[in-house]
């Protein structure tokens, strides 16, 4: 795999983006600009926007105002849902197919994919079908898909909020190793302690609207709202 140069990654811009569903305005408007290399968390209370952000910044959704720029270059992107899609395949299938349609060539499909099954701990699964795999091996096998795609920026939406310490542990050193390999992660949660061992910055969303961008350090020591200090108490953010 190609070690991506973080001057290779185009920033991710947000101008007056908001999103409105059934005349309720959800999301916005949101200005930000995020660059480099990091590993950005994106946090709030339910119902804040989080996931919202994450399907227009990856391009799931369009904005209803505002629009999502990436400097003039889309990067190749990759994104890591709560509950992981899947076909009606087998584990080797599954990501087979995901080569086939990155337009790899079909003699280097199942060496590539059966080298990702067993970086990702599936090489004893690639037989078993995909929607049969426990919650930690789901996300696992979708983390081992992404990593085939080879993304210059990838999404993680809550992937772990249903999964156990181990399987928790085995997906956030997955998100390290894509770190490494130069990266860029934006990943939302709602675990605290998940995001002081992750985070490089924090978007904190309440309502829908920002409330704070920051580095971690920052928002965990001296946060400089008082939604983001109630949620950092475990309060109630209202």
């Amino acid at each position: 795999m190609t070690t991506l140069s973080i001057t290779e990654t185009p920033a991710l811009e947000l101008h007056g983006v908001s999103f409105t569903h059934r005349g309720q305005r959800l999301l916005g408007p949101l200005d930000l600009r995020l660059t480099g290399c990091r590993r950005t968390l994106v946090m709030g209370p339910n119902g804040a926007g989080k996931s919202l952000l994450m399907r227009l910044a990856h391009g799931l959704l369009a904005p209803s105002a505002g629009r999502v720029d990436w400097q003039g270059r889309t990067p190749r992107q990759a994104m890591v849902f709560q509950r992981p899609v899947l076909l009606k395949r087998s584990a080797l299938a599954n990501l087979t197919y995901a080569l086939a349609v990155n337009g790899t060539p079909r003699p280097e499909r199942r060496a590539r994919a059966r080298e990702a099954l067993e970086r990702f701990g599936l090489a004893a699964l690639e037989k078993r079908p995909a929607r049969v795999l426990s919650g930690g091996e789901q996300q696992r096998l979708a983390l081992a898909r992404a990593w085939l795609l080879d993304p210059e920026v990838l999404f993680l939406d809550e992937p772990t909020s249903a999964l156990d310490p181990a399987a928790i542990k085995a997906v956030e050193d997955a998100v390290q190793e894509f770190h490494c390999r130069g990266t860029r992660i934006l990943m939302s949660s709602h675990d605290l302690h998940q995001a002081r061992r992750l985070a490089d910055e924090v978007l904190f969303l309440n309502a829908g609207r920002l409330i704070e961008h920051t580095d971690a350090a920052t928002f965990f020591t001296a946060p400089a709202s008082k939604e983001a200090r109630a949620f950092i108490r475990g309060e109630l953010v209202l």
